[in-house]
């Protein structure tokens, strides 16, 4: 018996727990690009019906693998930071012993893979390089995060937004989509940039000592969050006018009734950007997605 509760302490130390791997995981995370993914799929116009199990596994592919992935991969080449800011994350506190969430990173990228292959060679090349930028954006000798800031939320806005739209098109027309699909899933990726501006003010101090250089470390709080707004609307706009241009007005004004209530939202966010960074990434950002559907309503039917 005493042979037995040693081998189970050992086996227990060589990786983490299920609620430290799902941490890791971060699923709160995989709502962005699972919304952007569902975006895709609406604005391909093709009917729902037989496609229940290409949706589903292109929603897993957006959010729990892709997306799962670069936030292991994140965890683990950001231990030193995450020490500092929050040192009860699986890493820094232990949970997650040795090098465990890094043979996580490789087990997800291999698992996201094998479901794009199985998607087809658009989604397959979309995964590819996803997963690249998601492991360029921490993972030396790149780790875009900290070399260059601009660098590392473009990453992350292309695979947050861009990316899972038209991978969720692509799945349902099996080819290449649209150009007017394409290009909405630029405009929201430039968006994009505005909220990954937005989510780096919670790592603010951890990054200034490690020199990592994100954009609220080189703008200064005030003046990254005015650009983060300005990121976030100006590509909205477009979308507002380029919907009136194509003649679909009802929708060009729900999308600019979603732009003014931003507006509304930005003077609190300005007055003190580090404590109400938080806030608008729930009640701006949520006005920005709402957007993204709205459009990608407007988009399915067009010849």
């Amino acid at each position: 018996m005493t042979l037995l509760r040693v081998n189970y302490t050992v086996l227990s130390m060589q990786g983490p727990s299920a609620s430290a791997a799902l941490e890791l995981l971060k699923p709160i995370t995989w709502f962005p690009p699972m919304w952007a993914y569902g975006c895709g799929v609406v604005s391909s116009g093709v009917a729902l019906e037989g496609r229940a199990l290409d949706i589903a596994l292109g929603i897993a592919l957006a959010g729990p693998l892709v997306c799962g992935t670069s936030q292991v991969v994140n965890d683990w080449f950001d231990r030193h930071v995450d020490a500092i800011n929050e040192p009860q994350r699986p890493i820094p506190s232990g949970r997650a012993p040795g090098r465990s969430a890094l043979y996580i990173g490789f087990f997800w990228t291999f698992l996201s893979l094998c479901i794009g292959a199985l998607l087809g060679p658009v989604v397959l090349l979309a995964t590819i390089f996803g997963l690249a930028l998601a492991w360029a954006y921490s993972a030396p000798p790149f780790r875009l995060k900290q070399a260059n800031g601009w660098a590392g939320i473009t990453a992350v806005g292309l695979c947050y937004e861009g990316l899972p739209w038209l991978t969720g098109a692509a799945v349902m027309v099996a080819a290449l989509p649209r150009l007017e699909i394409l290009a909405a899933a630029l405009l929201f990726s430039i968006g994009a940039l505005g909220i990954m501006i937005l989510n780096d003010f919670k790592a603010l101090d951890g990054d200034r000592l490690h020199g990592v250089r994100s954009v609220p470390v080189l703008l200064g709080p005030a003046r990254a969050a005015r650009t983060a707004c300005a990121l976030m609307v100006a590509p909205q706009i477009l979308v507002t006018v380029a919907l009136f241009a194509i003649g679909r007005p009802l929708f060009a004004l729900a999308v600019g009734a979603v732009v003014l209530a931003q507006f509304a939202c930005m003077p609190r966010l300005l007055s003190d950007p580090r404590a109400h960074a938080p806030w608008y990434n729930g009640t701006g950002v949520s006005l920005f997605v709402s957007g993204m559907m709205v459009t990608a309503y407007a988009l399915r039917d067009l010849p």
